[in-house]
C-alpha cells in the first residue's frame, strides 16, 4: 500500500477529526488560571490530546500553552502547528464553529488555519508507522494555542522543551518559505505650535503599525466643506483616495478612503494617512509648526512610497527589498503621535536601524518613543536537508516547480532555528484565511499529509 492509498482510506475518519476540533472556539480570551489564552485555547489542547490518544500516541499538555506527541524516540524533526484561530468577523454564510461539507470543500474557522494542518500532521505521522514503522530519528508533532496573538505559547513551550534539528510547520504557503524579512517599527513623536487660521485640529489615521491604514480623518477650523472641496476634488485624481467632506463648529471634517493591505505587502493598499496628509498642504493653512510638521512627514513617506528612499532605508539583496508603511499617526492639541513599519531583508541584520531612524526623523524635530528594537530576518540555507527534502516532495506530489520563497510576513517558525514554513496554501488559491466562510480543500489535506509522510520518510527513516 502507497502513503496515497493509505490516506484515502482514511479520509472520513480525517474529516471527523477536523470537526472535532473546528467545533472548538479557540479565540483568545482574557486568561484564567492555568488557561493561559482563555477557555478555548485549553479546550482546543484538550481535544487534541485526546484525538492524539486515540492514534495512539502519548501525548502531553505543558501548561495549556502547547501539546506535545512523539512517533518514535530521539526526535529530530518537528512539526508545528496551532489550534488558537482569529475571531470570526461578518459576512459569513455558513457557521464558523462547525464543518461543513461541500463536495470536498470543508468550511470553518480554523480548517485551513491552522487546525487543517495540524490534522494533516497526525496522518502523515500515522502513515509512516502503518507503512514503515518506527523511525530512526523520531518525530514530534506540537500544536500550540497562541499563534495568532503574537507566539507567546512557543515563547513559553521552549522555555520547557528543546528545539529540534528541524522543524517544519504548516502555516503559510507552497512551495516552501525559508526566508522571513526582519521587522523594524519605530514610534515617534512631536510637539507643534499650532497658531493662526485656519488650522487643522485634529488628525486620525491608522490603528496599527502593521496594516496599511485604509481611512484616515482630520478637522479643520477656519475652511468650510464648500472652501475645501475644489481642493479634494483635484486630489482625489492624484491620490486614488476619496474624500468625505462634512460641516463642524467653525470648520470642516475631512474623511479619506483609501486601501488596507499588510505592512509586509504596504505597495498593496493606498495609504490613506499620507494622501490626507497631502490634501491638507494644498489648504491655505496658517503657516505655523504644525503645517511645517506635516510638510517634513511628506518629505519622509510621500504617498505611494513604500521602499524607504525618503528616509535612507532603501536595501535590497537576495531576499528582497525593504518595505515601509507609515501605518499610525494621530495629532490633538499640539502633539503627534507616529509609528512606521518596516520589513527588513537580511542585509539589514548588521544595521543599526534605531540609531539611522533616530538621525533621519530627528532632522525634523520627531523623537523616537517606545521600543525601537529590530527583529532579526529569518534564514534557513536553499541546501538544508530539510529544505530539500520539502522541495523534493512537492515536485514529486505536485509535478510542480518547487523553490524557495522569500517573505515579508513572519511564520510560527520564525524565532526556531532551521524552522521553515512548507504549505499549506497553495498558489493562485483564496481560502478566506482570517476572512468569512473560511475553508479548507480535503484532497489538498491528503496532498499535504502524503508530502509530510515523504518529509518524514526522507528525514527520519533515512530514505
Amino acid at each position: 500500500m502507497t502513503v496515497k492509498e493509505y490516506l484515502a482510506s482514511k479520509k472520513e475518519a480525517l474529516i471527523e477529526d477536523l470537526r472535532t476540533l473546528v467545533e472548538i472556539d479557540s479565540v483568545r480570551t482574557p486568561a484564567k488560571p492555568d488557561m493561559p489564552f482563555g477557555e478555548g485555547g485549553a479546550k482546543a489542547l484538550a481535544a487534541a490530546k485526546t484525538l492524539l490518544a486515540a492514534h495512539g500516541y502519548a501525548a502531553k499538555n505543558y501548561e495549556n500553552y502547547a501539546v506535545e506527541a512523539d512517533l518514535g524516540a530521539s526526535p529530530s524533526l518537528m512539526l508545528l502547528a496551532h489550534l488558537d484561530v482569529v475571531p470570526v468577523g461578518d459576512g459569513w454564510t455558513k457557521p464558523p464553529f462547525a464543518l461543513t461539507r461541500e463536495g470536498d470543500l470543508l468550511f470553518g474557522r480554523g480548517s485551513t488555519d491552522d487546525k487543517g494542518p495540524a490534522v494533516a500532521c497526525i496522518y502523515a505521522m500515522d502513515a509512516c508507522r502503518a507503512l514503515y514503522g518506527e523511525p530512526k530519528t523520531g518525530v514530534r508533532l506540537v500544536l500550540g494555542s497562541g499563534e495568532e496573538t503574537g507566539s507567546e505559547d512557543m515563547e513559553h513551550y521552549f522555555s520547557l522543551r528543546p528545539t529540534l534539528e528541524y522543524t517544519l510547520s504548516p502555516d503559510a504557503e507552497y512551495p516552501l518559505i525559508n526566508i522571513e524579512k526582519g521587522r523594524f517599527a519605530p514610534l515617534f513623536t512631536k510637539t507643534a505650535a499650532n497658531e493662526g487660521a485656519p488650522r487643522m485640529v485634529r488628525f486620525a489615521g491608522g490603528v496599527t503599525q502593521n496594516i496599511v491604514p485604509g481611512k484616515a480623518s482630520a478637522e479643520v477650523e477656519g475652511l468650510s466643506p464648500e472652501e475645501v472641496r475644489p481642493f479634494a476634488e483635484a486630489a482625489e485624481k492624484d491620490l486614488g483616495v476619496r474624500f468625505t467632506l462634512t460641516g463642524i463648529p467653525g470648520g470642516c471634517g475631512i474623511l479619506c478612503m483609501g486601501a488596507t493591505a499588510h505592512a509586509s505587502t504596504p505597495e498593496k493598499g493606498v495609504n490613506a494617512q499620507t494622501a490626507l496628509i497631502k490634501l491638507l498642504l494644498t489648504l491655505p493653512l496658517a503657516e505655523n509648526e504644525t503645517v511645517e510638521t506635516l510638510r517634513a512627514l511628506s518629505i519622509l513617506f510621500p504617498h505611494g512610497v513604500t521602499d524607504g528612499s525618503p528616509i535612507g532605508f532603501d536595501m535590497r539583496d537576495h531576499s528582497g527589498a525593504l518595505t515601509l508603511n507609515f501605518g499610525v499617526m494621530s495629532f490633538e492639541n499640539g502633539a503627534f503621535a507616529c509609528g512606521a513599519d518596516m520589513r527588513c531583508p537580511v542585509c539589514a541584520d548588521g544595521l543599526d536601524l534605531a540609531a539611522m531612524f533616530a538621525a533621519a526623523v530627528g532632522r525634523y524635530g520627531f523623537v523616537p518613543a517606545g521600543d525601537t528594537r529590530h527583529t532579526k530576518a529569518h534564514c534557513v540555507p536553499a541546501e538544508s536537508p530539510l529544505v530539500k527534502a520539502c522541495l523534493a516532495e512537492y515536485e514529486r506530489c505536485t509535478g510542480q516547480k518547487g523553490e524557495c520563497v522569500a517573505i515579508g510576513g513572519g511564520t510560527y517558525v520564525h524565532e526556531i532555528e532551521g524552522g521553515v514554513a512548507f504549505g499549506v496554501e497553495f498558489p493562485g488559491r483564496d481560502y478566506r484565511i482570517h476572512g468569512a466562510d473560511e475553508y479548507a480543500d480535503l484532497d489538498e489535506m491528503l496532498l499535504t499529509a502524503e508530502m509530510y509522510a515523504g518529509v518524514i520518510r526522507r528525514l527520519c527513516y533515512g530514505e
